[in-house]
């Protein structure tokens, strides 16, 4: 039983195609050691004070050349259809957005539900359309032994079936900058059953295993804003106390004048007041504040919790 977990339908060819050219390189490391220690003992200057020339041996050469040209185009064989496998999207997988950027994760479904934890069903196909929104990131989920990088600019993805049930950790493996290391999720595969009464339910039903997949703790309290905050990844980007950060900071935000622009390219100032809140909250794209990048997700929020995000950024001047 592998240390890591084979959660996924890639790990297992992953794995197959490493143990091979692992196996395969220990043999060679092993025979020519040999070979090496051999020829030490047998020609050695005690044996042979006076070197000899040695000829050239036609069949020899063909054969050291012959066997490694071999093995290699075998250990290419055994890699590129595995490789071609994991490249080659079943039809009916699922395909969801994700999107990369400093420091954190979000995934969009089909039916326009985000969420920073990745939720999957059970033995279900799903493609991973990977972008990113600032720098690049490296997508890598350990138990499923799947790596892609993230480029700004280009698309790129990946698709697998998750084959074991749990919470398996998402991570970025391209320093990215400051906060590399907290660019961490969860991918989190629940039955079919809790999928599906997810996915096609109404807003405020919770993701399948949320407490499982939680770094925060266990569940979102209703009355702590500030959890909220972190369970939404606000504070990866946007600090509370006026640290600089790749958003504004929260902290005397309220009132301020702020120069945005808006999708056409337009600059204008505004006042942030709690209508501007909540506009940048629940369409953060429309505008964007100049001198930041156009990064945020949308994060939905029920009514409660919208209101208890403005009020607690007021309380922050």
């Amino acid at each position: 039983m592998p240390i890591i977990p084979q959660a996924s339908s890639a790990a297992g060819r992953v794995d197959s195609v490493f143990l091979f050219i692992l196996i395969l390189c220990v043999a060679v490391l092993i025979l020519i050691t040999t070979a090496l220690i051999y020829f030490v003992i047998r020609y050695n200057r005690k044996r042979h004070p006076k070197g000899e020339d040695i000829e050239g041996h036609a069949w020899l050469e063909i054969v050291w050349t012959a066997i490694p040209t071999v093995l290699f185009l075998v250990m290419f064989y055994y890699g590129w259809t595995n490789f071609n496998y994991m490249r080659e999207v079943p039809g009916d997988a699922m395909v969801v957005d994700v999107t990369g950027r400093q420091w954190a994760w979000s995934f969009m479904y089909p039916n326009g539900r985000q969420t920073t934890d990745l939720y999957l069903a059970l033995d279900k196909p799903v493609k991973l359309e990977l972008r990113s929104a600032d720098v690049i990131h490296g997508f890598f989920v350990p138990a499923f032994r799947i790596k892609q990088d993230v480029v700004p600019g280009k698309a790129n993805y990946t698709w697998f079936v998750p084959t074991q049930l749990g919470s398996f950790d998402i991570e970025c493996t391209v320093i990215c900058g400051v906060s590399h290391a907290d660019m961490l999720a969860k991918v989190v595969v629940v039955p079919v059953e809790d999928f599906e009464r997810w996915y096609f339910g109404d807003a405020d039903t919770p993701p399948p295993g949320q407490a499982a997949s939680s770094r925060h703790g266990d569940g979102l309290p209703g009355d702590s804003v500030l959890k909220i905050l972190q369970d939404k990844y606000c504070t990866t980007c946007h600090s509370i106390n006026g640290t600089p950060m790749v958003g504004p900071t929260f902290k005397g935000l309220y009132g301020e004048k702020r120069v945005v622009t808006d999708s056409e390219g337009r600059e204008y100032e505004v006042t942030v007041d709690d209508g501007y809140l909540v506009k940048a909250i629940q369409d953060p794209m429309a505008e964007y504040t100049k001198g930041y990048p156009p990064a945020m997700p949308k994060n939905p929020l029920n009514d409660d919790e919208l209101k208890m995000v403005v009020e607690y950024i007021k309380s922050l001047n």
